[in-house]
């Protein structure tokens, strides 16, 4: 495999000379160099590269026109920024990027340390492995062909551990959707959920996803595995009235247990009235089943829905995990925030956890679960099984 290529911009000679010396004493790289924005567009223009390593305080075009450029360059690298600049605006640099659609890796404090070049090529290389795996080229997605998959159950609940930080040991799950294509293998969420959506075929797949995930408890449980699992609930689904019943009458009818399954809120869409929101997550909590606050720390959700809502579960957005053993802020942030949970009598999850820092301050923090590429991706349900087996034996209740 050929070493990964890294453009570095960054305006002094010095600087550049010192990112080169801590690079080479962590691996071999393809390195290039650019000492401003235009030029690393210019450079962008020759060559692809596998990461973009930008200072932000540069004469001419500083580093957030520069991010902006590349995002209309169509070039498409992931980032790391780099600056003496506060934590905030790096922060908010990194969410104009993404907001642009530009993958951002890395948030890294000026005097740059070796060990944040370690942790940046670390997920750059595990970065480059995922992309490796995925098909090449994606199906035809249109309605007939969703239905299809639906029916014949090429559409599967896969599932990503969650693990307690109490005892190390996986004690839930989250179920997410996969497309096991017969011509292009294991097909992403992004490649077709969208579509889904536009064919207004939601609530179809939430019972494909419930009935997998039941089937799933029952081969976990016949090894003496209790494990509860957590589905995604886009909320507008909560316009119907009888949503709550019709989910509980489904999962009595497959022999599941409400208890053991948790609807994560997303908030990809709101219902039409704020009032079907809280009327159907007050009736499905009625109804044995947990509830989590998905994503907390974006979008719509907020303090008052913690105390408001009768949730059962908080999971804290990965935009406020990654990068949080290296910013001060954002672990105050996310402390204010497990103890919060804690106090509201509520498991604490985080997700996206990716290093081992990030994973030590939520331990110190006490969260009470953790999920992320750290833990491991979504898996099928029969290697979600051997996962079990090798965490250690079943606890008895």
């Amino acid at each position: 495999m050929k070493p990964l290529s890294i453009l570095i911009v960054e305006d002094h000679p010095f600087q550049q000379l010192y990112l080169q010396n801590l690079l080479s004493e962590l691996g071999d790289f393809d390195l290039a160099f650019a000492e401003e924005g235009s030029a690393a567009l210019d450079c962008l223009k020759r060559r692809d590269f596998d990461l973009v390593l930008t200072d932000l305080l540069m004469p001419g075009m500083d580093g957030v026109q520069f991010i902006q450029g590349l995002a209309a360059s169509g070039s498409r690298p992931a980032l790391a920024i780099m600056s003496v600049a506060s934590r905030r605006m790096l922060t908010s640099a990194s969410l104009a990027a993404r907001n642009l659609g530009v993958r951002v890796i890395g948030l890294i404090s000026k005097p740059v340390k070796s060990h944040a070049l370690r942790t940046l090529t670390d997920q750059l290389g595990n970065l480059r492995q995922a992309i490796a795996l995925l098909p090449q080229a994606g199906p035809k997605i249109d309605r007939p062909g969703i239905l299809a998959a639906l029916d014949n159950g090429q559409l599967q609940a896969w599932f990503q551990p969650k693990k307690s930080l109490a005892n190390g040991r996986i004690v839930a799950a989250e179920a997410l959707v996969r497309w096991i294509h017969h011509e292009h293998g294991v097909l992403l969420p992004g490649t077709f959920l969208p579509a889904l959506k536009a064919f207004d075929l939601e609530e179809s797949l939430l019972w494909q996803i419930l009935s997998h995930t039941i089937k799933a408890q029952k081969l976990w449980g016949a090894k003496g595995y209790a494990i509860p699992v957590s589905i995604n609930l886009p909320t507008h689904l909560l316009n119907s009235p009888d949503l709550a019943d019709r989910i509980l009458d489904f999962v009595i009818a497959q022999h599941g247990v409400p208890a053991m399954i948790c609807f994560e809120l997303m908030e990809c869409s709101m219902p039409d009235d704020i009032s079907n929101f809280y009327a159907g997550a007050c009736r499905l909590r009625m109804k044995g089943f947990g509830l989590s606050q998905d994503d907390f720390g974006q979008g719509y959700s907020s303090y008052m829905n913690l105390v408001s809502t009768p949730l059962t579960e908080l999971k804290i957005d990965r935009a406020l995990v990654h990068g949080c053993s290296e910013n001060e802020e954002l672990a105050q942030a996310l402390t204010s925030i497990v103890a919060l949970g804690l106090q509201l009598g509520l498991t604490v999850v985080a997700e996206g956890v990716e290093t081992a820092r990030e994973l030590a301050l939520l331990r110190k923090i006490n969260c009470t679960q953790v999920q992320g590429f750290l833990i491991s991706h979504a898996v099928s349900s029969s290697v979600f099984q051997q996962l079990l087996i090798q965490d250690g034996p079943a606890v008895a209740d």
